[in-house]
This record gives C-alpha cells, structure tokens and sequence, in this order.
C-alpha cells in the first residue's frame, strides 16, 4: 500500500465566481508595490480591459542638497500606472491570450508602466513567451504572467494565510498551531507516564490498571456482560516505551522453541502470567494448566520458550493518568479508550518469544513459523476417571 502523504489538494480557482476571483487577486497584490490607490475597476462593467488599477507610489532618493533644503519633504515621481487583469478560466491558449492583451484600450497601454495578468490555469511556454513579446512591443516596463501556480505559491506564504483561509477554508497556520497543541499533549502524557509508571529504560513489570474512559460499572465487573472475554477494564504489566506510547504486557503462554528460532508453537488457550492483585481474575482451568505446564517442562530447556503477548498503547489514547489509583486497586489507573475489537491497543500488537537457556533471548513470534507442537488434547493422568 503506498505511504499517506499530508500534502494539500490543488486549489480550484475555477469554482470562484469571476468577481470573487478578482477580489482574492487584488488582495494578494495589496503588497505587490506601494499603493497609492487600488481600483476594482472590473466591477463598474465597463473596464477599458481594467479588472483592477494601481497607481504605484515612487519615492526619488535625494540628493545632498536637495536633503539639506528640506529634510521633511520627499521627492516623488508621478504614479505609475498598472493594469490587473484577472481570467477565471480552466484554459488559455497563446490565440486566446493575445486576443485578450488586444482587447486593451490601446490609449490605456500608452500609459502603463506595468501589468499582472492572473488567470486559473497553467500557461504553456508558448503563451508565456507570447505575452512578454506585446509587453515589450508595448514599451510595458515591468509585466507578470501569474498562472494557477504562482498564485497558489502566493497564497501559501504566511502572509497570505487569512486569505487562503477566507477563500477555501485551508489554514496553514491553524494546522501548525492544532500540530503543536498535539505534540504538546503527547510530551505531557509521555512526562506523566515516566513520572508516575515506568522510565524510558525501565523495562520493570510494574502493574497498571488500563480502564475504559466511557465505563460507568467499574469496579462492578459482574455487571458488564461476557467481562472475561471483553473487559472494560484490565491489570496488565507495564513494559516499557516505544516511539509513539507505551508497551503493555497483555498476556503470555508456555512455548515451544526450536533452537535457531526458526519454529515455534504455544498453547494459547492457557494464560500463565496472573497478579496476585487483581480483584478482577480471569477464570481458568487449573487441571488445563497443570496439564500444560507438565508438558512444557518435560521440553528440552533449549526448547522451553515463553510466547508474550504485547500491546501497543499511544501517548495520544492516554486521556488522564491516577498514579494513587483506589482501594480496589492501589496502583496507577490509565484511562483509554477501549474498542470493542482491540481493546485499549489501537496500535496493535505483536508476539514474541522468550528464551532464558542459555541466556535471554528474544525472537519474532510470525505465524508463518508457527508449527503443531503442543496437544489439542492433553493425556488424562493417571488419577482422572
């Protein structure tokens, strides 16, 4: 599946009604130059080819003398006079543009100094070396040719965010500012989880209690319906930290090994890892266990495995932490979410193997390795009838 990306969709110019269309354009220009003046002439019907004029402010530098006459006057030249003109269209063809340069007022030509035209689409090379060749032959000083790129690259600066925003509902800057808010709570929520749980390097099995954020039975575990199979909430082991939350020891099995790890096999129907200090206990079959737990220790101990059951809990699901925790259970309560499918571990889970002969070992629990090891049925001992 290939990767999301967090780009932004192109923005569609097209769907503005034509003056809209003008009134962003001229906003965006409002610090193009300084103005003296700045006219939606477009607007008045009849435009001489005008969608919006400018008449820029030029101050002259000043000589010395001319400085020490009077220092509080400025020196200026007239106005130059600019042409915007403005084309909502999804496509302009170099015939279609020099038709459109045509339609200006030639006596209104004589005086520019310069012209922007902007339309909603991409101009090929051809249209664009078009435009610059009437520029020139006009005596234009300066001209621009602002395609549906160059806009959309101007409305993404900073500045222009207010206006990207009033026109398509995008907010760069609101993104930037709900980014921040987020990775200002997940640092929070990770501060809280090593102050009060487990360090970045603890790998301790400290108990934590994870429970549903939208339970109202709790500590009632009789009240809520198949509890054993779907709790609302739960005593696990804390693992550790992963890049995004927290590791979370959801349960584990006897298991069978081979030496180079490169098969394996557990009897999952058998939870071995139980706390004494939960209130809240799994039922379980105890002669199921012996059973099991027979088998498994008559393995040779390079064989002799245990399956570990982890779940992934995000720093971003932890809604609020109680490191004092209640009468029921006097350790830290974490409250998450919990799906009806997963539980709390929105970010999965994964199995590993543990060996301790001769030492720790750990191994990837794929169940593409997994053989049939263990009995479906274990023997009757010798005592059962």
């Amino acid at each position: 599946m290939a990767p999301v990306t967090k780009t932004i969709n192109p923005l569609h110019f097209e769907d503005l009604e034509p003056r809209r269309f003008e009134d962003l354009v001229r906003q965006v220009i409002y610090d193009f130059r300084t103005w003296s003046a700045l006219e939606a002439t477009g607007r008045q019907g009849v435009d001489d080819g005008f969608d919006a004029r400018g008449w820029e402010t030029v101050t002259l530098s000043k000589s010395v003398e001319e400085e020490s006459v009077d220092e509080d006057v400025e020196a200026h030249e007239d106005d130059r006079i600019w042409l915007i003109q403005c084309k909502r269209e999804r496509t302009i063809t170099p015939k279609k543009l020099d038709a459109h340069l045509k339609a200006i007022n030639e006596e209104e030509v004589a005086k520019l100094h310069g012209i922007i035209f902007v339309a909603a689409c991409d101009f090929t090379k051809k249209s664009r070396d078009t435009y610059r060749s009437w520029c020139i032959e006009k005596g234009i000083k300066e001209f621009y040719l602002w395609g549906k790129a160059e806009l959309e690259d101007m409305l993404y600066l900073p500045k222009n965010d207010h206006l990207l925003f009033g026109y398509f509902g995008i907010s760069i800057q609101i993104n930037k500012r709900s980014t921040k808010t987020i990775l200002r709570s997940r640092l929070a929520t990770k501060r809280q989880v090593i102050r009060h749980i487990g360090d970045i390097e603890d790998y301790g099995h400290s108990l934590v209690l994870l429970r549903d954020t939208d339970t109202d039975k709790y500590p009632y575990s009789g009240d809520v319906a198949d509890f054993d199979e779907k709790p609302l909430w739960r005593v696990y082991e804390f693992l550790g930290h992963y890049e995004n939350g927290i590791k979370i020891l959801i349960r584990t099995h006897f298991a069978y090994i081979k030496e180079d790890g490169s098969s394996w096999d557990a009897d999952e129907n058998i939870k071995t890892n139980k706390h004494y200090e939960d209130p809240w206990p799994a039922k379980s079959d105890r002669k199921l266990e012996e059973k099991a737990r027979k088998f498994w220790s008559q393995l040779p101990e390079e064989n002799q495995a245990t399956l570990e059951v982890i779940g992934l809990l995000p720093y971003d699901d932890i809604l609020a932490i109680d490191e004092n925790g209640d009468l029921h259970f006097p350790h830290p309560h974490v409250y998450v979410p919990f799906n009806p499918e997963y539980g709390p571990f929105s970010d999965g889970a994964y199995g590993q193997l543990v060996t301790y002969h001769p030492t720790r070992s750990e191994y990837d629990a794929l169940r593409e390795n997994q053989i049939s090891r263990f009995p479906d049925v274990y023997p009757r001992d010798e005592d059962e009838h």
